[in-house]
């Protein structure tokens, strides 16, 4: 028989499919329909916390805004029995970063795909005037087949125009710092641009399997943002066209006025372009092949928690 303690209203929980620092994010199965679902609750400790009730009403205020293919469907926010949580779209097991921890050839065969609908998710994103904050590699979800999905807008921001830029104020940086534009380090007004810096270090990770900056401490790795020379995808892989390798160091120019302007310029440059000097070649084992419980692309929505340099500023 099934406990009570098992469901959340019409929800019934049916396996845990990643536990966070504040989240944990369930596969449920809605009884009135059979239809499966990804929750994401609040855990017991901040269930009573203002501040992250705030921040999961604030992802479902971001989502409800955004209907695109290109990115995870938030349908609900709810309490039930006192538990506040998120009613998503039931996607793909796996995100960009851990696929990349098999390295990346584990995605380069399809990369073109993958980098388009990536691209696409954050200028439709762009055309509502939202700003991500927090584009990297665990904020996107792939399927076996290289659809992809953009999700998390835990930190997103109206782009401010007019008086609010004039008067805007910050004194903390918010994302995640090996992604994190100087701007941004800088509790500087973001727009477009900056969603486009934090896209090239994705974009350098994908190529690379490693994110453009590391450093010894979590100041020395902003700082790199700020003032190191950007570095080319070639030197860690020469299979890498000229011309992908230049147009992600443009995006990871330091002034945004040096970056591409939009996303649907990327867009533009990147769909003429070439990507490899030598197509890669599917795996002969796929990365989707080796985590387990997998049930096809629209089954599970899971997210890797971050650790050592990719820690949230």
């Amino acid at each position: 028989m099934t406990k009570t303690r098992d469901f959340l209203g019409p929800y019934r929980l049916a396996r845990l499919i990643r536990s966070g620092s504040t989240c944990d994010v369930w596969e449920a199965i809605d009884e009135n329909d059979q239809q499966r679902y990804a929750l994401k609750l609040l855990k017991p400790s901040a269930r009573e916390d203002k501040a992250e009730i705030a921040s999961l009403k604030h992802e479902f205020t971001v989502a409800s805004d955004l209907n695109s293919p290109r990115i995870i469907k938030v349908f609900d926010f709810r309490t039930e029995s006192g538990v506040p949580f998120l009613v998503l779209q039931l996607f793909s097991e796996l995100n960009m970063k851990q696929a990349l921890r098999q390295g990346p050839e584990s995605l380069s065969y399809m990369l073109d795909k993958i980098v388009g609908q990536a691209a696409e998710g954050l200028y439709y994103m762009h055309t509502k005037n939202w700003i991500h904050l927090d584009i990297k590699p665990d904020n996107y979800l792939v399927s076996r087949d290289g659809e992809t999905k953009l999700i998390d807008f835990t930190i997103a921001e109206k782009k401010k125009t007019g008086f609010s830029k004039l008067f805007h104020s910050s004194k903390f940086a918010k994302g995640t710092r090996s992604y994190m534009s100087p701007e941004q380090i800088r509790c500087k007004v973001c727009d477009e641009r900056s969603d486009i810096y934090s896209f090239g270090c994705v974009l350098f990770e994908l190529v690379t399997g490693k994110p453009p900056y590391t450093g010894d401490t979590p100041n020395d790795l902003l700082n790199k943002h700020l003032s190191a020379s950007i570095p080319s995808p070639i030197a860690y892989n020469n299979n890498v066209s000229k011309d992908f390798a230049d147009l992600i160091k443009q995006m990871m120019a330091k002034k945004p006025d040096n970056r591409p302007p939009s996303m649907w310029e990327f867009l533009k440059q990147f769909r003429a372009m070439e990507l490899w000097n030598k197509r890669p070649r599917k795996p002969e084992v796929s990365v989707f092949d080796s985590l387990p419980g997998i049930r096809g692309a629209d089954d599970m929505l899971r997210k890797s928690s971050s650790n050592g340099e990719e820690e949230e500023a």
